[in-house]
C-alpha cells in the first residue's frame, strides 16, 4: 500500500503547488515538528498524538517503527494512521538514485584508483566518483576555465576532478588545516601520476594540481569576490596570486561551483552567487546541516539569510523555526537501516536523555533556561558500528581502500569542520552530554527487548548518567535528589517515547523537501535566465543527503 508522489517541480507554478500541499498538511502537526523531545516526560508530549495511533503503535514491533519515516504502513493500523503516513510519504521527494546516464549524455563514473581514494570511506567514495563525473561533464558542456570547490574539506572532490578530469580546481575552505591536508594529499598524488606517466613514457605531460584558498565564506559578498577575482578585505592578495598561478586572472573567466553537502547557509550562498556573478555559468549543489541554517525572523538571521529563499515561499507565511530545521536532518534511509538493536538503543537514549530534564528542571530550573553545551554527544559509535558493518559487506568489491569512518552526526548528514559544525551532537534544548560513552561503558547493546537489563540496572544507568551530566555541567549532584523518584515517575512512559519519536521523525525528509523546493523555486523565479532540476544522484542506502540542485545559465543569460 502506497501512494505515489503526485507533485512535479518542473516549473515554478508546479513547485509552488507542491510547496502549498506540504504547509497545508504540516500546519496541523506544528506541535509534534516543533516539540522539544527532552521535554517528553516534563511536558506529557504523547497526549498530544491521537490516543487510537499511541495505543496501536505502543504494541508495535520497533523494526515496524523505524520504518515509519520511510512510509511504511501496517495493514492492521488504523485507517487514519495508515492515511497520515501515506499522504506524508506522498509529498516527500522521491529519493531513489536517478538514472544519471539520461540525464547527462555520455555519463560514465571512474572508480578511484586507490591513490585518489585513500583516506575516504566507502561513503566518501561514492559521492565523489559520483559527483565528480557530473560536475566534469557539466564544466565540460559550459566549456569553463575552472571548477570551484566550495567547502573543499580535504580536497577529495577537488583531487580527483584535477587528476582524473584534468579540470582546473580551486579548492576554497574555512579551515587552514584542512588546506594543508589538501595540499600534503595533492603533493602524493601528483609524485605517484608523474611516475606513472614517465613509466609509460609521457612525463612531459603537465598535471593540473588543485590550488587551495583559506577563506571563511560569511556572506555572498565573499564567495562573490573570490569568484569575480575582485579586491576583497583579508587575503585578497594572496588569493590573486594564486590564481594568478592558475592562469584564472581577467574578467571573463568561466567558472562552475561545485558544493558536495556545503553546510547550512554556504549552500544557499553557492546559489547566489549564480546568479550575481557573470563567471559562474553552473553550480552543482548538495547540502545538509539544516540545523545551522538561518531564518528569516529569528536570531541568527542577520541582514542575509538562508531561509526563505523564493518569493513564492515568503507568499505563503509559513516559518520553520530551531525545531523544524533539526528535524529536516532526519533521514528515514538511516532509521531504517538502524536495526532492531540500534533501534532500542536509540530510543533508550532519548528516555534517559527526557528523564534528566526532569531532574535539571525540579533541581536546577535555572541551568534549563540558561541551556549550556557540554560536550560532545554519543551516536557517533552506534553510525560508526553500523558503517563499519556496510563496508564489511561491500569489502570484496570495494578492496581498492580502506579507512576508518568519518565522525557523523546525529541522524543527519556528516558535518566536517568546513561545515562549521556538527548537527547531531545538539538536542533540541541546547543541552549535551556524552551517554554513548557511558552506555557502552555499561554493554547496553541487548539483542531483544526480553534481554534488556532489568528495571533496577535501567535505573542504576539513568543515575550514572545524571551524576556524569550534573558533572559535565559543573554541578555538583545534591544528596537531596531523588533520582529514584523521578525514574519511577517516568518509566510507565519509557516505550511511548519509541512511538512519539517515530511519527516525529517521518516529518524530516518531508520537511527537508520543503527546504530544497524553496531553493528549487528561487532559481525557478529568475524569469527563464537559468535551468535548474533537483536530481537524487547518490545511492540513498550509502548517502541519504543525495539530492542535489543543478542550475546552469542559458546562453541568453545576462547578468544581475
Amino acid at each position: 500500500m502506497e501512494k505515489q508522489c503526485k507533485h512535479s517541480c518542473d516549473s515554478a507554478p508546479e513547485t509552488l503547488e507542491w510547496i502549498k500541499a506540504i504547509v497545508d498538511f504540516v500546519k496541523p502537526y506544528s506541535f509534534l515538528i516543533n516539540a522539544h523531545v527532552v521535554n517528553f516526560f516534563k511536558d506529557r508530549l504523547w497526549e498530544a498524538v491521537d490516543k487510537e495511533w499511541i495505543e496501536c503503535l505502543s504494541k508495535e514491533a520497533v523494526e515496524n517503527l523505524l520504518l515509519i519515516p520511510s512510509g511504511v504502513v501496517q495493514d492492521h493500523w488504523p485507517t487514519s494512521l495508515k492515511d497520515f503516513i501515506l499522504t506524508l510519504k506522498s509529498l516527500v521527494f522521491p529519493r531513489e538514485q536517478a538514472d544519471l546516464g539520461k540525464v547527462f549524455p555520455g555519463f560514465h563514473t571512474t572508480s578511484l584508483t586507490s591513490v585518489l581514494a585513500q583516506g575516504m570511506n566507502l561513503k566518501k567514495k561514492h559521492e565523489v566518483e559520483v559527483l565528480s563525473a557530473i560536475v566534469s561533464s557539466i564544466a565540460s558542456t559550459m566549456t569553463a576555465d575552472a571548477v570551484i570547490d566550495v567547502g573543499a574539506g580535504q580536497g577529495y572532490l577537488a583531487q580527483v576532478l584535477a587528476f582524473e578530469y584534468h579540470h582546473s580546481v580551486v579548492a576554497i575552505d574555512a579551515c587552514s588545516h584542512h588546506g594543508k591536508v589538501t595540499d600534503a594529499r595533492a603533493k602524493r598524488i601528483k609524485k605517484h601520476y608523474t611516475a606513472q606517466m614517465r613509466k609509460y613514457g609521457s612525463g612531459n605531460k603537465k598535471l593540473n594540481v588543485p590550488q587551495t584558498i583559506t577563506c571563511r565564506i560569511m556572506s555572498l559578498e565573499t564567495l562573490k569576490a573570490l569568484t569575480t577575482l575582485l579586491p576583497h578585505k583579508g587575503d585578497v592578495e594572496q588569493i590573486e596570486q594564486d590564481l594568478e598561478k592558475f592562469g584564472l586572472t581577467g574578467n571573463r573567466s568561466s567558472l562552475v561551483l561545485a558544493g558536495l553537502h556545503a553546510c547550512g547557509d554556504l549552500s544557499v550562498t553557492m546559489l547566489k552567487t549564480l546568479l550575481e556573478c557573470e563567471e559562474v555559468r553552473a553550480v552543482i549543489s548538495i547540502g545538509c546541516c539544516y540545523n545551522l541554517l538561518s531564518e528569516e525572523g529569528f536570531e541568527n538571521a542577520g541582514i542575509q539569510y538562508g531561509f526563505p529563499m523564493s518569493c513564492g515561499v515568503k507568499t505563503v507565511s509559513f516559518s520553520l523555526g530551531k525545531s523544524s530545521r533539526d528535524l529536516a536532518c532526519q533521514s528515514a534511509e538511516r532509521w531504517k537501516g538502524l536495526g532492531k538493536d540500534a533501534g532500542l538503543h536509540n530510543f533508550e537514549l532519548h528516555a534517559f536523555r527526557a528523564a534528566f530534564q526532569m531532574v535539571l528542571h525540579k533541581y536546577y530550573p535555572e541551568v534549563v533556561i540558561a541551556s549550556p553545551s557540554i560536550g560532545r554527544q554519543g551516536k557517533a559509535l552506534r553510525r560508526k558500528q553500523q558503517r563499519r558493518r556496510m563496508e564489511s559487506e561491500l569489502h570484496d568489491e570495494e578492496s581498492t581502500y580502506s579507512s576508518p569512518p568519518q565522525r557523523p552526526s546525529n541522524m543527519g548528514e556528516a558535518c566536517s569542520v568546513k561545515q562549521s559544525g556538527e548537527s547531531g551532537a545538539v538536542d533540541s534544548s541546547g543541552i549535551r552530554l556524552d551517554v554513548d560513552a557511558l552506555f557502552n561503558k555499561m554493554s547496553l547493546h541487548t539483542s531483544s527487548r526480553c534481554e534488556e537489563t532489568i528495571p533496577d540496572d535501567k535505573y542504576s544507568l539513568f543515575e550514572k548518567l545524571c551524576q556524569s551530566g550534573l558533572c559535565r555541567l559543573g554541578l555538583k549532584p545534591s544528596d537531596d535528589i531523588n533520582f529514584r523518584g523521578i525514574w519511577k515517575e517516568v518509566e510507565p512512559y519509557v516505550d511511548l517515547i519509541e512511538v512519539y519519536w517515530s511519527l516525529r521523525a517521518a516529518f524530516g525528509p518531508l520537511l527537508e523537501t520543503f527546504i530544497l523546493l524553496d531553493r528549487l523555486l528561487f532559481l525557478q523565479e529568475q524569469a527563464g535566465n537559468l535551468e535548474a532540476v533537483m536530481l537524487p544522484i547518490f545511492d540513498p542506502a550509502l548517502s541519504p543527503r543525495n539530492v542535489a540542485i543543478i542550475a546552469k545559465k542559458l546562453d541568453t543569460s545576462v547578468a544581475s
